[in-house]
């Protein structure tokens, strides 16, 4: 039986795209998360599973930060975006970070039940509203970002996440449940594979990878 993510924050939609999934493969074992720390840690229990769904914004993630450290953990996972932006450039970023589709979340179910099968038949899933021109809206340091936060460690990237978010690492620490020194160590790990020096630049690699960076929140200060 096939196993699929799904990883959304919000329950109700969450629950539509369990249905939709089971009417697309009814054989399916569907697995969900509301957090991406939650879908790393299914992704550890799950690591060979068939399809992931996944939402751009919930919490842990910021944009395409998400989709495009799975992509670097899991290159063999199709992963298909949904979203409430409509806008076609959003879309084609989502694929240029290597989706295999883009759902809108205005969609109706029967092209949610479509673009899965699509995508678990090893095809590319776009809906024809959002197909706008070959240009894949990638500027040079979203790329180079993108490229960058593939190399991380699941461990690695919660913590980069809490960084973008203004935690200390006191705060850090609390939530993952290990040392300051641990979370320190992580820091210096993270550091030198973002090739950066401190925790604001940090922040700043990812955001690089936001879908709207004029709401993105102040960056943290570098003293943890």
């Amino acid at each position: 039986m096939p196993d699929i993510l799904v990883a959304d924050d919000h329950p109700l939609f969450r629950d539509a795209l369990r249905r939709a999934v089971l009417t697309a493969v009814p054989a399916a074992q569907v697995h969900a998360a509301d957090s991406v720390q939650a879908l790393l840690g299914l992704l550890e229990r799950y690591p060979d599973a068939d399809l992931l769904l996944l939402d751009l914004h919930m919490p842990g993630a910021r944009g395409y930060s998400a989709l495009a450290h799975i992509r670097g953990q899991y290159p063999g996972l199709p992963t298909v975006v949904v979203s409430g932006h409509e806008e076609a450039p959003v879309a084609r970023r989502a694929l240029a970070h290597g989706a295999s589709g883009y759902i809108p979340k205005s969609s109706p179910v029967e092209d949610i039940v479509a673009a899965i099968g699509t995508v678990l038949d090893g095809d590319v899933w776009l809906p024809p509203t959002l197909v706008d021109d070959d240009d894949d809206g990638l500027r040079p340091d979203e790329a180079a970002a993108a490229a960058q936060v593939a190399t991380l460690t699941p461990q690695q990237f919660r913590v980069m996440a809490m960084i973008a978010e203004g935690l200390l690492n006191k705060q850090i620490a609390w939530d993952l449940g290990v040392s300051e020194a641990t979370v320190k160590a992580h820091m210096t790990a993270i550091m030198r594979k973002l090739g950066v020096g401190n925790r604001t630049q940090v922040a700043l690699i990812a955001s690089h990878l936001a879908v709207d960076q004029d709401a993105l929140p102040p960056l943290p200060d570098d003293d943890g």
